[in-house]
């Protein structure tokens, strides 16, 4: 009878295997009841690991952003995932766009008369641009702002065309920085525009200033900012926009510190699998 008791007492009597082994962990059975996980958004089968191994490369402050809020950062992903194709694809001088790559839902900006200011004929713009575009330019003028469009869409032969033309007047090293070699150029999306004089005296004329202030809030992205160069590599333009949708510029602005390029070169290697991982989007 006591030994029956000191055998209870132990865990043995009863066949007791959440006991630590010999080696010092647990058995299978205790390992199979120990918590997963969790993932951090009830639409992603993703946690917060796993998004630590998505950021992989990010700059530090970037990863702090995600890893502090990473809730709120599916949040803004399911919604970028809705997004019609190629809104945030990647055009630039280390990915480049088919040749015969042209956007099905192109819109002629004539045909809204003068809605808007337009610099030169034959300007067009896919058709999810027009309502955010035409909501900034009605906010603008309300705030005693015209805005003007100065180029849209451009065709691969556009701006091959054009490339060469800076070639011709500027050299190679020097076009390199303020024009793009066909199928780098964001304008081949039908997502991009121009503003104003195309020169870096917009940035301190009254349009300017308000679209630096603005833009965002319409899903408009400044592409090429100031003193980022060697990131985006192109000279300061602050006069070329690229729309990204408003919870594309909400996602930029709250996680990647404004700045469009690391936002896109993330959404390049990791849209894929945050697609896969939401489990509400169709």
């Amino acid at each position: 009878m006591v030994l029956a008791t000191v055998l209870a007492m132990t865990g043995c009597a009863d066949g007791n295997t959440d006991h630590p082994t010999a080696g010092g962990g647990v058995t299978d059975e205790a390992a199979e009841q120990a918590p997963s996980p969790s993932a951090v958004h009830p639409d992603f089968s993703l946690t917060a690991d796993d998004l630590d191994m998505l950021t992989d490369g990010m700059p530090p402050e970037i990863r702090a952003r995600i890893a502090d809020r990473p809730t709120v950062f599916l949040e803004r992903a399911k919604d970028l995932l809705a997004l019609p194709e190629m809104i945030l694809a990647r055009a630039d001088k280390q990915t480049r766009l088919p040749a015969d790559f042209e956007p099905a839902d192109l819109v002629d900006l004539a045909r809204y008369g003068d809605r808007w200011i337009l610099n030169r004929e034959g300007l067009s713009l896919r058709a999810p641009v027009i309502p955010d575009l035409a909501a900034m330019i009605e906010a603008a003028r309300l705030d005693g702002i015209l805005l003007d469009i100065s180029s849209s869409y451009r065709s691969y032969d556009y701006q091959d065309r054009l490339f060469a033309y800076w070639v011709d007047q500027l050299g190679q090293e020097e076009a390199e920085r303020v024009s793009a070699r066909p199928g780098t150029s964001q304008h081949q999306l039908g997502t991009t525009m121009d503003f104003g004089s195309v020169s870096e005296e917009f940035a301190d004329v009254p349009a300017g200033r308000w679209l630096a202030a603005h833009a965002w809030r319409f899903g408009f992205s400044l592409s090429y900012p100031d003193g980022m160069e060697s990131i985006t590599g192109y000279a300061y333009e602050p006069w070329h926009f690229r729309w990204i949708s408003r919870a594309g510029t909400a996602m930029e602005r709250e996680f990647f510190g404004g700045v469009q390029q690391y936002f896109i070169e993330f959404w390049e290697s990791a849209g894929p699998t945050l697609a896969g991982a939401c489990t509400a989007c169709s």
